[in-house]
């Protein structure tokens, strides 16, 4: 079994206390001192000044590992777009860092979070001192001093799917004022066996389904459950996923948003990441069918590592043949079950609501999006963003509304992000 029994609270205190040892302060390219809130908050337009204190921040389980390094670095060089990355300072300590990129929308400059596209857990990456729900006293401030630093820059800053509450702390940018999203994020708890795991659920149903669908899969000639290990496994059973998503998306009337060169490029660019069995950005997990269809890879999933928190990044399947046995969620059992003998405490199915995640979730973290006008642009912007969400949210509490839109949307193109949305790991 992984060292991940290792209580989190230890890996925390590691981290704070290598928090408090002293480093030289690398030179911003913008700074503004925020008097109201007793801090500095300085602008990085590139990552490598900062990569010390990045790679501390990055260790602490409760930050999201998609604003990790070597997330942002692939996505960075995969894309090239210009970079904002925000770094709040007080008294010589790093309070946070939120690294953004800019990028234009029907014509308003936006900086998101980096790879904010496919990013399922968005928190900053967050001081544990400064985790606290009274870090920052004035959010009016706290977003003047964020509009005049990205002036000339961005017209509106718009961080997406933030829970304001994770795993027992609360984000300290929630005095800022956000408003809530019209997605929320799924997760599984897990406990000592599958037995005790699977007792959140509908226990006996769920056992029964899986015993039923392994027998099929015997008697097909049998599967494995592959993790992929070498760098040209891990190039095959990704291309193999980009082309299994692809003629999903097309079933169901989707754009693809995988589809173009640099996405592509930078998922590439987390396989071959050097990591640590806590720290995974991208592990590929795979169903292999054997006997009569020896070789068919019928599954694949996408799992990032973090702590002891295990978050699947995407799926996709491909129903040629055992259709019947349901092969995607079949291999989530797997991953599940591997978690659970590996000491994980947390399986998160990420954003979006599907009926496979209602199925296999015990638990759901609401997320909110901060959105701060630059300029008068962007003023005009952030009240055209609200609407958008208000009015998804809306469109999702009404079902029929919501069912009769999803079957007007299959005859034409949906935006990526709502494609992403719908059909994520399907």
């Amino acid at each position: 079994m992984l060292a991940l029994k290792e209580p989190i609270e230890r890996i925390r205190e590691a981290v704070r206390a290598e928090a408090m040892q002293p480093v030289t302060r690398p030179r911003p390219d913008a700074s503004v001192i925020d008097a109201t809130n007793q801090f500095t908050l300085e602008l990085f337009e590139t990552m490598e000044p900062l990569l010390g204190e990045w790679r501390l921040l990055e260790r602490d389980p409760l930050n999201s590992l998609h604003h990790g390094w070597d997330w942002c670095r692939s996505w960075v060089k995969a894309k090239g777009r210009p970079l904002a990355i925000l770094r709040g300072e007080r008294a010589g300590r790093t309070l946070f860092l939120l690294p953004l990129d800019i990028h234009r929308n029907h014509g308003v400059r936006v900086a998101r979070f980096v790879a904010d596209d496919f990013s399922n857990l968005n928190t900053g990456l967050i001081a544990a001192s400064f985790r606290r729900g009274d870090a920052i006293v004035d959010g009016k401030a706290f977003a003047a001093t964020v509009a005049q630093l990205l002036s000339g820059r961005a017209d509106l800053l718009a961080l997406r799917n933030l829970p304001l509450a994770w795993r027992g702390t609360v984000n300290p940018f929630t005095v800022i004022g956000a408003v809530e999203n019209h997605n929320r994020s799924f997760q599984l708890p897990l406990f000592a066996s599958m037995e005790a795991t699977i007792k959140q659920l509908n226990a006996k149903r769920r056992r029964k389904k899986f015993r039923n669908q392994q027998r099929r899969l015997e008697a097909l000639g049998g599967y494995e459950h592959i993790v992929a290990e070498t760098s040209g496994e891990k190039s095959y059973l990704l291309d193999l996923f980009f082309q299994q998503k692809a003629q999903r998306f097309a079933a169901l009337g989707l754009p693809d948003v995988f589809r173009d060169a640099e996405t592509k490029a930078f998922f590439h660019g987390l396989m071959r990441v050097q990591t640590d069995m806590r720290h995974v950005p991208l592990k590929l997990h795979a169903l292999r069918l054997k006997g009569e269809h020896e070789g068919h890879i019928a599954a694949i999933a996408g799992l990032s590592l973090n702590g002891d928190h295990v978050l699947c990044q995407f799926g996709s399947i491909d129903e040629t043949y055992a259709a019947d046995t349901s092969p995607g969620e079949f291999l989530f059992w797997l991953m599940i079950e591997q978690c659970v003998n590996e000491g994980y405490a947390l399986f998160d199915f990420g954003v979006g609501e599907q009926p496979y995640k209602l199925s296999w979730c015990s638990a759901e973290t609401g997320l909110h999006d901060l959105v701060i006008p630059v300029n008068a642009l962007g003023h005009v912007a952030r009240t055209v963003e609200f609407g958008r969400i208000r009015a998804k949210a809306f469109i999702k509490r009404h079902r029929r509304l919501y069912d009769a839109i999803q079957r007007l949307r299959a005859g034409r193109q949906a935006p990526a992000q709502e494609s992403r949305d719908e059909d994520q790991a399907a």
